[in-house]
């Protein structure tokens, strides 16, 4: 080879080594997750031993810092400034090693971040992510850049001290770090107190935040401390504000005459009301009598909240912002002070009552001729309890027993319509504590609904879908009146699938087409009735659909079957029955159509009000249990798996009703592996299998009322009982107690 040509393929070969380093250089950068490298790292990373290469990686970190695609830092070190976007999303922090954050944008997949990289972040806070290009796993991946918003900065915890400091170790528990207090922030507190904190000073990252004790809630594994823990945990409002009270103290009992003519006046029609025994406040009641015709005038009358409680008032500012009572296990914590939601708006026996109805005539089979909707005022003639009213309709005599007996019959003939229309039967099993006068429990009951409970049902939900009916009816083409309505989407077809996959273990099968799945389920539910299997699968078959909410949007109720639904029969107790109650009158009364977008808004409000409530209901029923189970006889239980992870099994003691954990760590006859593709865990070297619906018995190894939680060993060598009859373990399906999205979240990456 002449010495020419061996200068040009030499120089052709360092063209395209040169070329090849300045895009590997960029793809290395880009994908280090903003990580930085010295010249010498990165020599030895691209193993650069010629001295021209050395020289021209010099050269390309020069332009490329020029171009402002590469930042050298003070140390000297360089990193990539590309990267794959910055979004702005609320952090989930699912257990100490990493959170999610959620963006909330269709379609678009949570991000990764490891916990070290959240920097002050915690769970709740909106924060700006920056998004790696590189990923290891299926979500994308990133870090915390700020945190825009901080969901709060008060808290509840446990204080913890020693000689010179105090430490508070938060209640909730998806947060992963203590606050530091000094002394003087302690305001009294000492060790072992429940507490309300405030912080006051964010850390930097590995630093404990600095915190101030508000108010001393009493001793841990105290009732009133526990449940006023959970009311501080969910931002309850402890008590009213004083302007709201003295606002209600205002308010005129009188009814007066003139009130009386703008209404159609009910108070010689018999009327009752059906409730809870323990019930304080009564916000529905219903009217009864046969018409000349034969047919039957039904009214179904709601406390007229809205006569009492005024818009920009302060005690409907309060009502708007609560936007729901809140049912504590052993407490409620009410939408409005108890002058209004037990006096003024209850509809009492033996008193006159303004109401807003919905009146119907219909005959004997349940077809409806006339709707009718207003104000009205009535007077109770009895207060029955659910106990009371199903005595007279099992026995057929007592008070109203000939209203109880038609009104119990046109019931069931609405029902099985709503159901033949594709409404969706769950039935699932809930509990409530008999407490003594401590709040200590001393059992727990499964509520047990009977023909009174759902007699009360049919009427209100007759009632809220006529009222959703009429207002959409209102206006004729597309063009329609804004209304709040309460919808309920067709279910996910991924989580649909995955139920079905699971319930062909137990040998059921499942439509999955949208227009038979209504159809299926309800005959799933039928044939699990009293099978071993029949709590797991209604409770997944519940989380495997959507959840309902408020919006303006004239949508449908799946559930239900509902073209269209509102709520408009609880306005003492939920905000958004109060502004059906407004927006109906105002349409009656010939008004204009509503600011939709106002009303959206006060929908959003209204539905994150709603699952705030829910989760607080929740938390305290399992503080009970906790409770409970701790003063519990030590002996063994039997109990279905209702979940398994990758750090254990979840088991409901079927005794109890009350749900426990028993963890990997505890499981010393093998070392158990979770099933990720089947969902399952399974014994190393014994084969021994563990899933979803599985009987087995289990022994308490430890009660934690401080963190709710409830740690159980299995007392046997597997499982009782295998429910699963499918052969094809690639159709083996399993759920978490949780949703879907969480359940993914805390498999491990």
């Amino acid at each position: 080879m002449s010495k020419k040509k061996f200068k040009e393929k030499k120089a052709r070969r360092d063209k395209k080594e040169r070329s090849g380093l300045y895009s590997s250089l960029i793809q290395f950068l880009e994908e280090s997750n903003g990580k930085a490298y010295s010249v010498e790292q990165l020599i030895r990373k691209f193993g650069l031993k010629k001295k021209s290469l050395i020289e021209d990686l010099f050269k390309l970190l020069d332009v490329l810092v020029e171009e402002g695609a590469v930042e050298q830092l003070s140390n000297g070190h360089f990193k990539s400034t590309t990267t794959a976007g910055k979004l702005t999303g609320v952090v989930d922090h699912v257990n100490p090693r990493f959170a999610y954050v959620t963006t909330g944008e269709e379609g678009k997949k949570d991000i990764y971040i490891r916990s070290t990289d959240l920097a002050t972040a915690i769970h709740g806070d909106t924060v700006e992510v920056e998004v790696f290009k590189k990923r290891q796993g299926e979500n994308p991946e990133g870090k915390v850049l700020a945190v825009v918003k901080r969901a709060r900065n008060r808290f509840v915890g446990r204080i913890e001290l020693s000689r010179n400091f105090g430490f508070v170790v938060p209640d909730f528990k998806k947060i992963y770090q203590d606050f530091f207090i000094y002394p003087e922030n302690l305001n009294g507190a000492v060790a072992n107190d429940k507490v309300l904190f405030e912080v006051v000073k964010w850390a930097d990252r590995d630093k404990s935040p600095e915190a101030k004790v508000i108010e001393i809630l009493g001793k841990t594994g105290e009732n009133e401390a526990e449940i006023h823990s959970i009311m501080a945990e969910f931002e309850l409002p402890f008590r009213f504000p004083e302007n709201v009270l003295k606002e209600s103290e205002q308010i005129s009992e009188d009814i007066t005459a003139e009130e009386i003519k703008k209404r159609w006046d009910f108070r010689e029609v018999v009327t009752f009301t059906i409730d809870p025994e323990d019930a304080k406040d009564f916000d529905d009641a219903i009217s009864f009598r046969t018409l000349p015709s034969g047919n039957y005038e039904i009214g179904v009358h709601i406390a007229d909240v809205t006569h009492y409680v005024l818009p920009s008032t302060a005690l409907d500012e309060d009502a708007f912002d609560r936007a729901t009572s809140v049912y504590l296990v052993d407490r409620t914590v009410p939408m409005l002070p108890e002058r209004l939601s037990n006096a003024l708006c209850s509809l009492r026996p033996r008193e006159d009552k303004l109401t807003f109805a919905a009146v119907f005539e219909m005959d004997a089979r349940g077809k409806i001729y006339k709707e009718w909707f207003g104000r009205t005022v009535i007077h109770s003639n009895h207060r029955f309890t659910y106990e009371q009213a199903q005595e007279v309709i099992e026995t057929g005599t007592g008070t109203f027993a000939e209203e109880l007996k038609i009104l119990n019959q046109l019931h069931h003939i609405l029902r099985k319509e709503r159901f033949k229309k594709g409404a969706v039967n769950f039935e699932t099993t809930e509990v409530k504590f008999k407490l003594d006068e401590k709040g200590k429990p001393l059992a727990v009951v499964p509520k047990v609904r009977k023909d009174a409970h759902k007699l009360i049902e049919e009427f209100m939900l007759l009632a809220n879908r006529a009222v959703a009916t009429y207002v959409f009816k209102m206006k004729k083409g597309e063009e329609k009146n804004t209304f709040v309505y309460r919808t309920h989407d067709l279910p996910d077809q991924e989580r649909v699938e995955d139920f079905a996959r699971f319930a062909k273990q137990f040998g059921h099968q499942l439509q999955l087409e949208s227009a038979s799945i209504s159809r299926s389920l309800n005959k799933l539910m039928d044939t699990i009735e009293g099978k071993p299997e029949q709590n797991v699968l209604q409770s997944l078959a519940v989380r495997a659909m959507a959840k309902a909410k408020y919006t303006t949007d004239a949508k449908g109720h799946f559930g239900l079957a509902f073209d269209h639904y509102t709520h408009f029969t609880s306005p003492i107790r939920r905000y958004p029955d109060m502004m059906v109650h407004r927006l109906l009158q105002h349409y009656l009364d010939k008004g204009k159509s509503v600011n939709k977008k106002q009303y959206e808004e006060k929908c959003v409000h209204s539905s994150e009000r709603e699952k705030r409530a829910a989760d607080a209901e929740r938390a305290s029923i399992k503080y009970k249990q906790v409770e409970f189970m701790s003063l519990a006889e030590k002996k063994p239980y039997s109990g279905i798996i209702t979940g398994v992870t990758d750090f254990g099994v979840f088991v409901e003691i079927t005794e109890t009703k009350c749900e426990g954990m028993v963890r990997m760590a505890d499981m010393k006859d093998d070392f158990y592996e979770f099933d990720e593709k089947n969902y399952r865990i399974i014994g190393r070297r014994r084969k021994k299998i563990y899933r979803l619906g599985d009987k087995v018995e289990v022994k308490i190894k430890k009660t934690d009322v401080d963190r709710r939680m409830i740690d159980l060993m299995f007392t046997e060598e597997g499982p009782l009982h295998s429910n699963a009859v499918s052969a094809n373990k690639e159709e083996d399906a399993l759920y978490f107690p949780d949703s879907l999205e969480n359940r993914k979240k805390k498999k491990k990456r």
